[in-house]
C-alpha cells in the first residue's frame, strides 16, 4: 500500500509533513510562479501606463490603436490569470493531503484543463494586443508615451502561452503517472483514516492468509504496479 502512496498522481502519502524546499523545487510550483509574475507585469503595465491622450484631450484612451477593449482583455485576463496562479499553488500545497485518488485525479484533470485553457486565452491575447500595437497611428501618440509598457505587455503575453503549456503537459504526465498504475482503483482510501471509514481491508504478503479458495495467498508488490497473470487459484475436489 505504501508504494500506492508514494505513486498517486506524483504525490507522497496523504497525511506528511509539508516541505516548503521540497514543494518549491517541483517544476510545475516554478511555472506556476514564473506565470504568476507574467500576469502582474501584463496586469501593471496596461493599468499604468496603457491609456494616453493627445495634448489636446483631456480623455485618455487604450495605447493600443484606441482600442478599449485591447486594454480590458489585459487587464482582466492578466488579473484572472492572476488569481487562477494563486488558487492553484494553494491547491498544490494541499495536493499531498488529499487522501481520496479519485479527488486527486479531479484536481489533476482540472490541472489539465485550465492550464490549456490559458495557453489558449494568451495565444489569442498576444496576437490581438500585437496586431493593434502594430496597427496604431502615431499622431494618436505624439509624445511616445507608454511605449515600453505596451511591447513588454505583448512580449509576456507571448511567453505565458509557453508557461501554461508547459504546466498543461506536466499536469497530463502526472494524470498518465495515476492512470497507468493498475493499483489505483477508484476505491482506494488512504489507510492512515480511521479504520471505519476504509471500506475494506487489505491484505499484505506478509500476513499469511490464504484466499478463500484456501490454496494461494494475496500478493501485493512494493511498487506501482502488479502481476495479476496468476488469478484466482480455484480448489479442484
Amino acid at each position: 500500500m505504501d508504494g500506492m502512496q508514494q505513486c498517486a498522481f506524483g504525490a507522497g502519502r496523504a497525511g506528511g509533513a509539508f516541505d516548503p524546499l521540497t514543494f518549491i523545487q517541483q517544476p510545475h510550483t516554478g511555472l506556476r510562479i514564473v506565470s504568476w509574475l507574467f500576469s502582474l507585469v501584463i496586469f501593471g503595465c496596461i493599468a499604468n501606463e496603457g491609456y494616453i491622450n493627445r495634448p489636446d484631450e483631456v480623455e485618455q484612451f487604450c495605447i493600443f490603436n484606441r482600442n478599449q477593449n485591447a486594454c480590458n482583455y489585459a487587464v482582466s485576463m492578466g488579473t484572472l490569470a492572476f488569481l487562477c496562479c494563486m488558487a492553484f499553488l494553494a491547491l498544490d500545497a494541499y495536493f499531498p493531503q488529499i487522501s481520496s485518488v479519485k479527488d486527486r485525479k479531479k484536481a489533476v484533470l482540472a490541472d489539465v484543463g485550465t492550464s490549456a485553457f490559458w495557453s489558449f486565452i494568451w495565444f489569442v491575447g498576444f496576437c490581438f494586443l500585437a496586431n493593434q500595437w502594430q496597427v496604431a497611428k502615431p499622431e494618436d501618440n505624439p509624445l511616445r508615451a507608454g511605449g515600453d509598457a505596451a511591447r513588454a505587455a505583448i512580449t509576456f503575453s507571448f511567453f505565458s502561452i509557453f508557461t501554461w503549456a508547459a504546466q498543461a503537459f506536466l499536469a497530463f504526465q502526472r494524470y498518465k503517472l495515476g492512470a497507468d498504475s493498475a493499483l489505483f482503483s477508484q476505491d482506494y482510501a488512504d489507510p492512515s483514516l480511521d479504520a471505519a471509514e476504509v471500506p475494506y481491508s487489505s491484505y499484505s504478503a506478509g500476513d499469511g492468509l490464504e484466499s478463500p479458495g484456501g490454496t494461494g495467498s494475496y500478493q501485493q508488490s512494493g511498487d506501482c504496479g502488479f502481476d495479476g497473470s496468476a488469478g484466482y487459484q480455484r480448489q479442484e475436489y
